[in-house]
């Protein structure tokens, strides 16, 4: 488990901005641009909802580097060692039904209704 050193802090991804930049809230109240570093890249996959911790920057106050993401499990004893503010979201993945236990399901489903023949007009959908 690696803690904040002076000059880091810990923060919740809000919007991937592409090419390896990212919009974060940080925990002291400042939202950053930060910047994915090379050795991750392609390497660790970073979602909106993660918690990483980021490198602040001395000459760009509004600007940071990603450090180290944090995994839900991770977060969690973030959060218990009183490190992260209490009333903050974790994503969190959990395990499929017994059958499929290789897979890995988000929490969040979505659920569609079925089709009815009054909903197609000449094969299109109605919006």
């Amino acid at each position: 488990m690696i803690f904040k050193q002076k000059d880091q802090e810990y923060a919740q991804i809000l919007k991937m901005l592409g090419n390896g930049r990212c919009d974060t809230y940080c925990f002291d109240g400042i939202r950053r641009l930060c910047h994915i570093r090379g050795k991750m890249r392609k390497r660790i996959w970073i979602n909106v909802g993660d918690i990483v911790l980021i490198g602040k920057r001395d000459f760009q106050d509004r600007k940071g580097d990603i450090i180290q993401k944090y995994f839900p499990d991770e977060a969690k004893n973030l959060k218990d060692y009183g490190e992260l503010p209490r009333n903050i979201f974790i994503s969190e993945m959990i395990l499929a039904k017994e059958g499929d236990s290789n897979k890995i399901c988000s929490d969040q489903a979505f659920e569609f209704d079925s089709t009815s023949e009054k909903d197609v007009v000449k094969g299109k959908y109605i919006l």
